[in-house]
């Protein structure tokens, strides 16, 4: 007969192996597991098998590990996770893509009823359409004002009704119609709520992000610079262009109110003093093609005259 291990087995075989994998593994999805059961735990580790590890756990013998690992390795990083760990909680440690893990966790998600008192995680819409109900379930339909119409002996509902908005509790009526209907509005299963890496804790948002978004982000970044470096009279190496074309306006300004001169404010001089030039200078190409063209275009083929009955020297009445 095999014994089964005490309470303190087990706390030390679990301290055991969270303590390996924080040192095997720098990479580390803090994920919420609410109403998910263990039929579909079971399904996620099968999937993340062979580069991830899926570890639930209470939150106190988390901590309690987390700390005694970080004191032993004088790794004081771990201890951005301790913050973490709040509600239904586990650890999803793995050496791939981030990404890639947070998809594929993203997969396993079930359908499931509104039970009452439930927050609902998003809003519940019904439908128009039939409901396949028989008109005795009408007064049913009139408590919650929901408009219905009876069409070939079944209860049919006329407009979608919001029946309940994310963040409220599901009510007993609003889950009874649900269920009458068979409608099961929720899903559910294992929700990433930070990243960390290399002692580094994000929202998993981040992950994300596209190179075309860190452009977009930097390019943002670049341009408050130098508006602020500009506002300031700072110089900074992304105002610098600016200051410097900045600069020759003045300058070019002050030479041309000024008899002071240099080689790049002469032409500005020579176009003030003769603004017809201005006119020389955008006056627009012509090439010959067009040109070319008109003459052919004027040329039109003879038209060949028509035939009279006198040439064929015929008359009307003969």
């Amino acid at each position: 007969m095999v014994l089964k291990p005490s309470k303190v087995e087990r706390k030390l075989a679990y301290d055991a192996k969270l303590c390996q994998l924080l040192g095997e593994y720098n990479q580390i999805l803090v994920v919420a597991a609410d109403n998910v059961g263990s039929n579909q735990l079971q399904n996620i580790r099968r999937g993340l098998r062979g580069e991830s590890v899926v570890l639930m756990g209470k939150n106190t013998m988390m901590k309690r590990s987390i700390r005694v690992h970080a004191e032993k390795t004088g790794n004081r990083d771990f201890l951005n996770l301790i913050p973490l760990l709040q509600g239904n909680v586990g650890l999803v440690f793995t050496k791939g893509d981030l990404k890639e893990v947070k998809d594929e966790v993203a997969k396993y998600k079930v359908a499931a009823p509104a039970r009452v008192g439930l927050l609902a995680p998003s809003d519940v819409v019904v439908p128009p359409g039939n409901t396949g109900l028989d008109p005795s379930q009408t007064s049913f339909f009139q408590v919650l004002n929901i408009p219905t119409k009876i069409n070939k002996g079944t209860v049919e509902i006329i407009t979608p009704v919001d029946i309940v908005k994310k963040g409220d509790r599901v009510g007993s009526s609003e889950a009874a119609l649900l269920s009458k209907l068979g409608i099961k509005p929720f899903s559910y299963g294992l929700l990433v709520q930070h990243v960390y890496e290399d002692g580094s804790v994000y929202s998993p948002e981040v992950l994300d992000l596209t190179e075309d978004d860190l452009i977009e982000k930097f390019a943002t970044g670049v341009s408050m610079v130098t508006a602020l470096s500009l506002a300031i009279s700072y110089p900074t190496l992304a105002a610098a262009p600016h200051m410097f074309i900045n600069s020759y306006k003045n300058v070019l300004a002050v030479a041309v109110a000024t008899e002071y001169s240099f080689p790049q404010a002469d032409q500005v001089k020579e176009f003030l003093a003769d603004p017809s030039k201005f006119a020389v200078a955008a006056a627009p190409v012509v090439t010959d093609a067009p040109a070319a063209a008109a003459p052919a275009a004027e040329e039109k083929k003879p038209e060949p005259e028509e035939e009279s009955d006198e040439d064929m020297g015929l008359g009307l009445f003969d």
